[in-house]
């Protein structure tokens, strides 16, 4: 399976693919983050984020996008700028026919570190160590990109083996 992650946001958008799937080692494919000016207009920023987005999908034809779930922040316009490029990212697979999946943040730490409650250097620490990588991925969205969609590889490869075999034994 492979998985394009994106951890959004307006100032700094992580895009990470990761092939792998489960009791299968796992590669990192491609990682990297897109940054738009704080002072660009929101639909030159929003535009610049689909964009990008659309170009991975095309270039890396994932199985799967995965996106991180806004939760409830104090900053009201942090929220809304990542809930914004996160819908925008979804679109982009929409358009493209690509299955779209949300995971919390809790979620994904929880898959990569085995506690939802690791911060972000434990969660880049253990990508690194996942995908066998000789340098940390920065910065932490590049990391969280890559978390994201190891998070998907494991929890969609499972999901997709539950359904084989539930449909294997209707016939």
């Amino acid at each position: 399976m492979r998985v394009l992650g994106v951890d959004p946001g307006l100032t700094r958008c992580g895009l990470g693919v990761v092939d792998g799937g489960v009791g299968t080692s796992l590669r990192l494919v491609a990682v990297s983050v897109l940054r738009t000016p704080a002072d660009q207009d929101l639909g030159g920023r929003l535009l610049a984020v689909e964009q990008e987005v659309g170009s991975w999908l095309d270039t890396y034809q994932p199985d799967a996008l995965a996106v991180e779930r806004v939760f409830s922040q104090h900053n009201v316009r942090t929220v809304m700028g990542t809930a914004q490029a996160g819908a925008v990212a979804v679109l982009a697979a929409a358009r493209r026919d690509v299955p779209v999946a949300l995971h919390t943040p809790s979620e994904v730490k929880a898959a990569v570190t085995g506690s939802g409650r690791a911060d972000k250097a434990q969660v880049t620490a253990m990508v690194t160590r996942l995908l066998r990588l000789v340098e940390e991925p920065r910065p932490a969205d590049a990391a969280d990109a890559l978390a994201l969609a190891i998070c998907h590889v494991w929890r969609g490869s499972a999901q997709a083996r539950i359904d084989r075999a539930l449909l294997a034994g209707r016939r």
